[in-house]
């Protein structure tokens, strides 16, 4: 009745950004993603234990939303194992990288949550249940159950049931891929991306728009990763970026997540590329740039980052398969 998993962040390469079902956590467009390795959350999850729910998350007692969204995943499971009588659980979860990194902790953890969960119940292992439970806590979270690069399809049921991550290619694909994330700023944002999001979807006459291109991007990205064309991937990645905080700066009221340092990292590298230097950046909602790259360039990479002013870089390969591991936290 426990289990112990660890699970990778991921970093949208074709970005999620809107919803068109805020309770179940349901996309208005597919999206794709490349799973982040060393970086990794590790959560340990016991059914039958006291009195009543317990969830720690790195080192204090989650209250609130951040509480509710973890008791939302054990309940599922709870209901889908109902023969079992589980009772009562507790969750323990610690990440080995900040959250000011930049990189959504809460999809490796909700990752690691949703695969202990099932294990801890006895349920089978299946990456796509294990998806869709996922992203019931993040939505970005159902792309970290798996490893390498996977997409979340958007899916049409109301439900939810076809709205879930699948890999299509594994870690092992590309591992000469890079990803340096330039943290430029560690501000809490002062929107958080789910509200930004939600602006963005009510209120930019951009949106529909944003809507069918990144759907159409999705398609591309899939053929850039199978040929490993590192340049379509790159120019891909930075348009994908562009359009979706255009969104945002045309949104009522106005979002910008980018701060001046974020523009000096961006136009550094495209003078680098005038050099040979293969570096293109995508960013999330948030100031911190990462920057796609191949392994002979990361140090280049790195450079143009701290010659900007970052304060610290995170360097990262593809990952692999959120795993069960035999030492608990508990």
């Amino acid at each position: 009745m426990k289990a112990t998993v660890r699970a990778h962040p991921n970093l949208a390469l074709v970005k999620y950004w809107g919803k068109r079902d805020d309770a179940l956590i349901l996309p208005h467009q597919s999206s794709l993603s490349m799973t982040l390795s060393p970086l990794s959350v590790r959560t340990t999850v016991a059914f039958g234990v006291g009195s009543a729910d317990e969830v720690e998350l790195n080192g204090y007692v989650a209250k609130g939303s951040e509480r509710d969204r973890v008791l939302r995943v054990l309940d599922t499971v709870r209901a889908e194992a109902k023969g079992a009588k589980l009772g009562p659980a507790k969750m323990v979860s610690r990440g080995d990288f900040p959250a000011s990194a930049g990189l959504a902790s809460s999809a490796a953890g909700f990752a690691a949550l949703a695969v202990a969960a099932r294990a801890a119940a006895g349920l089978p292992a299946d990456p796509q249940a294990a998806s869709m439970l996922a992203r019931l806590g993040s939505g970005s979270a159902c792309r970290s159950v798996q490893g390498g690069f996977c997409e979340w399809m958007r899916g049409e049921r109301p439900d939810g049931t076809d709205s879930y991550a699948v890999q299509r290619f594994d870690e092992k694909h590309w591992p000469e891929l890079r990803m340096v994330v330039a943290i430029v700023s560690r501000d809490e944002k002062e929107v958080k991306s789910r509200d930004g999001m939600k602006n963005a979807v009510e209120t930019s006459p951009y949106y529909p728009a944003w809507v069918k291109d990144a759907e159409a991007e999705v398609v591309r990205a899939r053929e850039f990763l199978a040929k490993k064309d590192l340049q379509a991937l790159g120019e891909m990645c930075e348009r994908n970026a562009w359009r979706m905080h255009a969104t945002s700066l045309a949104a009522d009221p106005p979002l910008c997540y980018l701060m001046p340092k974020t523009l000096e990292l961006i136009h550094s590298l495209r003078e680098q590329r005038k050099k040979g230097v293969p570096v293109w950046f995508t960013l999330d909602a948030g100031p911190n740039p990462c920057i796609l790259t191949d392994a002979a360039h990361e140090l280049a990479a790195e450079a143009a980052a701290m010659a900007c002013g970052a304060t610290e870089v995170v360097r990262c390969v593809p990952g692999g398969d959120a795993t069960l591991l035999a030492e608990h936290l508990f």
